[in-house]
């Protein structure tokens, strides 16, 4: 007798599927509710000894709406990742700005809001990381390691610059090496001379030019 198992199903386009994938809805479902839950995090994290540079840092908001738009899985073409980078950012947003009312706080979120302004480019960069670390260019790939790497240094050196005195210098010291081994890493697994110049070439210039920014805003 003669045994047949499925393990794959053939779309319309011929390709085979996993029947058991997560559909694109859902995965978008899933990231628009965790990105809710981080703001909410973070406005609790605040308050936790330690936590509160993590909380409150660009970097890490960075990462994690980058994470979200990996984990929306929509990044064969790069608006669709660029537009959800925006909106998962945003939403992280409302989520702090929920969690912090609700804690007693006042907390005013408004179009005009520098964070949420400034979400909008942020968001957009976060979406075309993502679209390139999925690329199958080592240069993008390449790219996507030294920008990641540049916000956290760049954002790490102007608060060490800056804010230090208030906040103490560890967390910031902490986030410059962690950007810093990423660039390493990008640099490190570039199969071609040219791929690992892009890296420390995003990574270098992108650190200054974060840092740019962050004092040309004050």
């Amino acid at each position: 007798m003669e045994t047949i198992v499925h393990t794959a199903q053939t779309g319309t386009a011929g390709r085979e599927t996993d029947p058991h994938a997560v559909p694109p809805a859902i995965r978008v479902t899933m990231a628009t509710g965790l990105a809710l839950l981080a703001g909410v995090l973070c406005s609790f994290g605040q308050a936790v000894p330690g936590f509160g540079q993590l909380a409150n840092s660009a970097g890490p908001w960075f990462v994690v709406a980058a994470l979200l738009v990996l984990l929306a899985g929509l990044h064969r073409r790069p608006v669709l990742p660029m537009v959800l980078g925006v909106v998962f950012l945003e939403l992280m947003h409302v989520g702090y700005w929920a969690a912090t009312n609700l804690r007693g706080y006042p907390d005013v979120l408004s179009v005009t809001n520098f964070w949420v302004l400034i979400g909008i480019p942020a968001g957009l960069l976060a979406g075309a990381v993502v679209w390139a670390v999925r690329s199958t260019s080592a240069w993008w790939r390449a790219a996507a390691a030294g920008v990641t790497g540049a916000v956290l240094v760049g954002e790490g050196v102007r608060a060490l610059l800056q804010v230090a005195a208030t906040t103490g210098t560890t967390f910031w010291t902490i986030e410059i090496v962690v950007g810093a081994a990423v660039v390493v890493a990008g640099v490190y697994s570039a199969r071609t001379a040219t791929a690992r110049v892009v890296a420390l070439g995003t990574g270098v210039l992108g650190a200054l030019g974060v840092l740019a920014v962050y004092l040309l805003l004050g």
